[in-house]
């Protein structure tokens, strides 16, 4: 689903332990993600995200990745193995124009779109699929970076996102990011 994809290879930049000194994973997340949940990331890179929200879940929760490119998730299980955290993280590979979830559908407790939407054509269908995919009350982290997307921008989509059935709960504040928490209605 992207329309500017972030190269593969940039992907080693983006999961830099030095990248944690400003966006430190879980002091992000551990107010969103508790044990057992099923959480769905969209577009984890080399799982930056991922490996901790595979730890906030506990053994007993999943966590569901999907990305564009084989590459992508290719690194993402091979460092989920090397931490013995793959058991609970599941990857897949979307297309240009669906997520290809449909099968989850009410499935996730928590989503996580972190400077994705940028790179997305149809940001209608991306917040539609995963509007379906979650829980009644389910909560979509949505984050972009500053330096590709102005406020405006980012204003336009949280309106696309309130438009396919999600309202804005808070705006958490996230270095070199703009965030809204989102709730399925």
């Amino acid at each position: 689903m992207a329309e500017r994809v972030c190269p593969w290879w940039l992907g080693y930049f983006l999961a830099s332990p030095i990248r944690r000194l400003m966006q430190d994973p879980e002091k992000i997340l551990s107010a969103y993600v508790k044990p057992q949940m099923w959480v769905l990331e969209i577009g984890p890179g080399m799982g930056f995200f991922t490996l901790p929200l595979a730890k906030l879940v506990g053994e007993r929760g999943q966590i569901v990745c999907v990305d564009l490119q084989s590459k992508m998730i290719e690194r993402l299980l091979k460092r989920a193995n090397k931490a013995r955290l793959s058991g609970r993280i599941t990857a897949r590979t979307c297309t240009s124009s669906s997520l290809q979830i449909d099968d989850l559908s009410g499935k996730f407790d928590f989503a996580l779109v972190f400077a994705v939407v940028h790179e997305v054509p149809d940001t209608k269908t991306l917040f539609s699929e995963i509007h379906a995919s979650l829980k009644k009350g389910g909560r979509l982290l949505v984050s972009e970076p500053t330096g590709h997307v102005t406020e405006e921008g980012f204003h336009t989509t949280l309106s696309i996102a309130q438009s396919m059935g999600f309202s804005v709960s808070d705006s958490p504040t996230i270095p070199r990011s703009l965030s809204s928490l989102l709730v399925k209605k």
